[in-house]
């Protein structure tokens, strides 16, 4: 029921009333053990229902079968089930049968679960319960402020309240939950800068391409001329001022490093002073032992001279779809990538801003910073702090994910452009691509399964957030503060028999 309230079915008053029903559960455990197993039964739905659409990508495959990928979803929420399961731990252990206290510890110790599910083994960040905060735009620009993190921790906490005040407590728990919606609605008033709306980027203008190309079509060598015609017709002829081509991730099958023709046929497609840019695979190559040569998931700025001028190393890289972990072990019973392609791909060094000479300011370009598809997920973690960009670009292959991967994977880039107050430009094969406005707004899209393109000026960048200053140190004093109240409210309750 939980997981109802995130894209595409957005029924996020399900999710409210879910964790109170989980809440109530877990408060009422009469030892720990219960507690951990009542969190890990809800975690264990919550995430089978949310992550169907993995189960899709063992359909473009044809290593392991179809079947396999229910199984994989099952074995993945056992494990992201974990954490709910530690949320509810930890909150039953120090609330001391205190109702309030425990609403309190329980959106703490939920905070702390999430960013532990976004870090170890890598991480997976997919969908923080502050997505759905998405569909409430005056609650979700409080990210600016406090993070995602903070946001989730926000919603399992009204949720507790909920739970409370379903308990008799009406009088405490309607004065706590309406002193929060007046905190969330004055931040999310407070954005600094300006408009949307207004002035661009020394009005850049960009030409963003959708060309509908289905996965299967993707890596068949039967349809590369046909996919190659599809990018050239939709890119168009070059304007009478510089633009910015976008194109999606893996837009290219060819290793564009090696191959000057290749080069030099995408340049073709460009006026004297634009710039593509695009995603394909780059290859650092051993001059003494070909086995050893390093792969990469990259973006490229390309000129008209057919020169590029930099590349971007993917860093987060999507365990089974770029690379096998364990590969050791799991090869050798059967399980192999879920994209094609046997070896792994080596990430890169982490977030990095380019400039884009000839847009700009003279003496002072435009600047890009990169985050390739699943990348921008990670809350805090896709932005180089010491060189921030004009904007974000985020091409990605969302076609691999079914049907709700790729609304739940828009949300998410929507949310990291409120945190960081920078907008977002999303391009896919076959959608969801979108101009996502530093406030998170959906300025154009062009939906799923329709080959289209976007042509606008990016959108001006607000000045630096406090999120953005202060990363996830913002998300550590707001659960801090969460945990103190809860605390505090729970002594009281073991002291005097209060709430």
């Amino acid at each position: 029921m939980s997981a109802f309230g995130f894209a595409p079915v957005h029924l996020w008053p399900l999710t409210f009333l879910a964790l109170a029903f989980a809440i109530d559960r877990i408060a009422a455990a009469e030892r720990a053990g219960p507690a951990l197993l009542r969190g890990w039964i809800f975690g264990i739905g919550h995430f089978i229902v949310g992550l169907n659409w993995i189960a899709k990508a063992f359909t473009y495959q044809a290593n392991m079968p179809a079947w396999l990928g229910w199984v994989a979803v099952v074995l993945l929420s056992l494990y992201l089930a974990c954490f709910p399961a530690l949320a509810g731990g930890v909150a039953w252990r120090l609330s001391a049968h205190s109702k309030l206290g425990f609403a309190f510890l329980f959106a703490a110790a939920w905070m702390l679960s999430e960013w532990l599910r976004a870090t170890l083994f890598t991480g997976f960040a997919w969908n923080p319960l502050a997505v759905i905060w998405i569909d409430l735009p005056w609650v979700a620009q409080a990210a600016r402020w406090v993070g995602t993190y903070s946001l989730s921790g926000l919603l399992v906490l009204l949720s507790g309240l909920l739970w409370v005040g379903l308990r008799r407590r009406w009088g405490p728990t309607a004065g706590l939950a309406l002193a929060l919606s007046l905190i969330c609605l004055s931040l999310g008033r407070l954005v600094p800068g300006r408009p949307e709306s207004g002035a661009a980027v020394a009005a850049i203008p960009v030409r963003i391409v959708q060309p509908n190309i289905a996965q299967n079509q993707k890596n068949d060598p039967d349809e590369a001329a046909r996919n190659a015609q599809l990018y050239a017709k939709l890119s168009g002829k070059p304007l009478s001022v510089p633009r910015l081509l976008l194109w999606p991730e893996g837009s290219t099958e060819r290793f564009l490093e090696l191959e000057p023709d290749a080069r030099n046929e995408l340049a073709a497609l460009l006026g004297p002073h634009d710039l593509m840019l695009l995603s394909g695979e780059s290859v650092d190559v051993n001059e003494h032992d070909d086995s050893k040569d390093i792969y990469h998931n990259s973006v490229f700025e390309l000129d008209s001279s057919g020169a590029l001028r930099w590349r971007y190393d993917k860093a987060h890289l999507v365990p089974f779809g770029e690379y096998l972990p364990a590969r050791s072990l799991l090869s050798r019973i059967g399980l192999s990538r879920l994209l094609p392609g046997e070896g792994d791909f080596t990430p890169g060094s982490g977030p990095r801003t380019f400039p884009l000479r000839g847009f700009g300011p003279a003496g002072a370009p435009a600047t890009v910073g990169l985050q390739v598809c699943y990348e921008i997920i990670f809350s805090g973690r896709v932005v180089d702090e010491a060189h921030r960009p004009s904007f974000l670009f985020n091409p990605s292959d969302d076609a691999w994910f079914g049907a709700w991967g790729p609304p739940q994977h828009l949300a998410q880039a929507q949310l990291r452009a409120v945190e960081e107050g920078i907008p977002i430009i999303r391009a896919t094969p076959n959608g969801i691509s979108a101009v996502i406005g530093p406030t998170g707004r959906l300025l154009a899209t062009i939906p799923r399964h329709r080959a289209g393109v976007i042509d606008t000026t990016i959108p001006q960048a607000l000045p630096p957030t406090l999120f953005s200053r202060l990363g996830l140190w913002t998300c550590v004093l707001f659960g801090a503060g969460l945990g103190i109240i809860g605390f505090a409210v729970s002594r009281r309750r073991s002291s005097h028999g209060s709430l």
